[in-house]
């Protein structure tokens, strides 16, 4: 497992910014720990490692800065990936699913996405992608970006501030975040049997399953 508190004593806010921006809208961040790291990051400001303000203005802005480049970059390029040969992730059912799905459910979506692991860098990116209008895109944002990394950030500041010795179920606690993040992702599945096919089919093709 990554050792986030030495992560993130050694890169520093400048390193734990720029994870948050990758984590929250460029394809290849999709496997950072970001609510991890912001509750990890918030119990170290509790202990005097780092600046609880600087820490959450830092944060805020990163999310939100790197929703709107994979935001930007799904409106700009997005069309073009999803019409190459179909694939798991890409093709072009997948385009009009996001367009009809970001104009019914857009707005409370990218506030959920925030908290799922993976879901949350291509959220932003499927929305550029169906074309969701900029500025009611930037304002559920801006929600979203309050609420998980100023909010959870936070969490882990003031349970490090009134739990003595809490550091030491650093892990115990961490696993459960991502337990519950991952929830949603897991019901969907489930419940999504055209989901699940694809999936099945995706694993057998790649895996060389028959």
């Amino acid at each position: 497992m990554f050792d986030l508190v030495m992560i993130i004593k050694t890169v520093g806010y400048a390193g734990l910014f720029g994870i948050i921006f990758a984590e929250s809208g460029l394809f290849f961040g999709f496997f950072l720990p970001g609510d991890s790291l912001l509750f990890t990051a918030g119990l170290l400001a509790s202990q005097g490692w780092l600046n609880i303000w600087l820490l959450i203005t830092g944060t805020f802005i990163a999310a939100v800065v790197g929703d709107s480049v994979g935001y930007a970059f799904g409106y700009r390029i997005g069309p073009r990936i999803f019409n190459r040969p179909k694939s798991f992730l890409f093709h072009p059912e997948q385009l009009e699913r996001a367009k009809h799905f970001f104009d019914e459910h857009g707005g409370k979506t990218i506030i959920i996405a925030r908290f799922i692991p993976i879901i949350r860098t291509f959220a932003p990116i499927l929305a550029g992608v169906g074309k969701m209008k900029y500025s009611y895109f930037l304002s559920y944002n801006i929600i979203g970006g309050i609420l998980w990394a100023i909010g959870v950030t936070l969490v882990g500041y003031f349970l490090g501030s009134i739990v003595p010795g809490i550091d030491r179920y650093l892990w115990p606690i961490i696993i459960l975040i991502i337990l519950t993040s991952l929830l949603p992702t897991f019901i969907h599945v489930v419940k999504d049997k055209d989901y699940r096919l694809r999936l099945w089919g995706f694993i057998k093709k790649y895996l060389g399953f028959k």
